[in-house]
């Protein structure tokens, strides 16, 4: 008999997860509470624009790739992707912007042009985080931190001896005070915490190999924008046999006991009291999992009450007016990053300077706006929901994000946006089941933060598996999709 496995949640791993299941020759099932796949992945249209919603910047598509290898596809015949050799464009208050180039040299000669630095430290600063992230690939990031023989390879036993070159007891920002002199380029590689939700000034400088994925290997950007990931895997897994729920939200985890301790025997959904599968794996933040969907387990109380990330308010603009000063990733940063990460992670406001990010998808993808036009998704780092008026922050924060651009673009933007959309903490919580709107899970603030992730299996209930940003190894792409890989090696078939 065919053998069963329910997958929770069709975030990116999640559906990663449902394509390694089903290779394997396990029927399959992916149960969403929403209408479309994707989880934060996701994308609206309106009005002629299309937005990508959730994350924007795409490094290591050979994570993608495999996916289709695995079950004897070509990659491009669902998915094109194009590497961008000037990703990100950096502006200060000064008037000074900053050009990172693909091509690290011209990056390196962009900075020692437009600051006190110079190259050779750039292209050092480029090979110390080469390095580290060498150290932690195989120890944190590829493998599974929570079963005792992978500690004993070769590979990770390099790793463990040259902890120290990782700058776990070093702050990011003291780390990157250790290379450069200017606060530009101290700022612009502090920005890297942001993609974690976490506190530069805070944080351990091993989180500066997040830099290495983005210039040292390199940022892609799918050729339809970035939900056609979510487009292309939907696909791959329909032609594997995976069959998709949508609208369905999954009520509680069957266990039972057996000989030696519990194990699922299924899931109750609104409508059924009990499905049977022999394995499931959550792709549910695992607060929610455990909270909601496992009520006679004893909760990791202990990892669920870490520190959250933060989250962020963000703006969908259909722009009738086209901006040659901006790239398709763009920066405009705060006068005071330390102001503003302290207002954020210490006093649980916005910041009345915020940095802000823009991310214009129609530079490259050029349906993604009507002719002459611009579809800009923008946003400033909030704290997560802890019962703030977001409405009144939505207001500070546009006034903010208006008067910014405007002064740095030499602008009046308002006049050329035709619509506007608008994501909360609060929203991103309801919408897409994020405890507290913390969109990275918790935060990287503990310097042995990797250790307090909850692992991709559970020790104590057999045949059920964790994946997600919200487990080992953490938030964004790269690392989702290397949670469901991890799962991946130690599913029990």
């Amino acid at each position: 008999m065919t053998k069963s496995c329910a997958i929770i949640g069709s975030g990116i791993a999640g559906l990663a997860s449902a394509i390694r299941i089903a290779s394997k020759g396990y029927k399959v099932d992916v149960y969403e509470t929403n209408s479309i796949a994707g989880g934060k992945l996701n994308e609206f249209r309106k009005n002629g624009y299309r937005f990508d919603m959730g994350p924007s910047v795409f490094t290591l598509p050979q994570l993608i790739d495999e996916l289709f290898v695995l079950c004897g596809k070509n990659p491009r015949d669902y998915i094109s992707y194009t590497h961008l050799k000037t990703p990100f464009k950096y502006f200060y208050e000064d008037g000074t912007v900053i050009n990172a180039y693909s091509d690290v040299d011209k990056f390196g000669d962009e900075i020692e042009l437009k600051t006190k630095d110079t190259k050779k430290a750039f292209k050092r600063y480029l090979k110390d985080i080469e390095t580290k992230y060498k150290i932690t690939n195989e120890v944190f990031i590829e493998n599974s931190l929570h079963i005792a023989k992978n500690f004993l390879n070769k590979r990770t036993a390099y790793g463990v001896l040259n902890f120290h070159k990782i700058d776990a007891f070093k702050s990011m920002n003291d780390g990157n005070k250790s290379f450069f002199k200017d606060r530009k380029v101290i700022q612009l590689l502090n920005n890297y915490a942001n993609y974690v939700g976490s506190n530069p000034f805070v944080a351990p400088a091993t989180l500066n190999v997040i830099q290495h994925l983005e210039i040292n290997l390199g940022t892609y950007l799918p050729d339809k924008g970035m939900y056609s990931i979510i487009s292309a895997l939907v696909k791959l897994a329909e032609e594997m046999g995976v069959t998709f729920y949508y609208n369905t939200t999954v009520e509680e985890i069957i266990t039972e006991p057996d000989s030696k301790k519990r194990k699922v025997i299924g899931l109750k959904t609104k409508n059924h009291e009990l499905i049977k599968y022999d394995k499931i794996v959550s792709n549910m933040d695992i607060y929610y999992t455990f909270k909601k969907l496992l009520p006679k387990e004893k909760a990791p109380e202990h990892i669920l009450n870490q520190p959250k990330s933060s989250s962020l308010i963000a703006f969908f603009w259909g722009v009738k007016n086209t901006y040659e000063k901006l790239n398709t990733h763009n920066m405009l940063f705060s006068a005071d990053d330390e102001t503003e990460f302290k207002s954020v992670f210490e006093n649980n406001t916005l910041s009345d300077d915020p940095s802000i990010y823009i991310y214009v998808s129609s530079k490259h993808v050029k349906d993604d706006a009507p002719v002459c036009c611009e579809n800009w998704f923008l946003f400033v780092t909030v704290p997560n929901d802890q019962g703030q008026n977001w409405d009144e922050l939505v207001v500070k924060a546009r006034k903010s994000v208006v008067e910014k651009i405007n002064r740095i673009l030499n602008t009046d933007v308002e006049k050329y946006i035709e619509f506007e959309e608008t994501l909360t903490p609060s929203k991103i919580k309801e919408s897409y089941l994020t405890p507290f709107g913390a969109i990275y899970g918790n935060s990287s603030h503990n310097k042995f933060a990797a250790f307090f992730r909850h692992s991709n299996f559970s020790k104590k209930v057999n045949g059920l598996y964790f994946v997600g940003g919200s487990v080992h190894p953490g938030a964004g792409i790269p690392l989702c999709l290397n949670s469901a890989k991890i799962m991946d090696k130690i599913f029990k078939a």
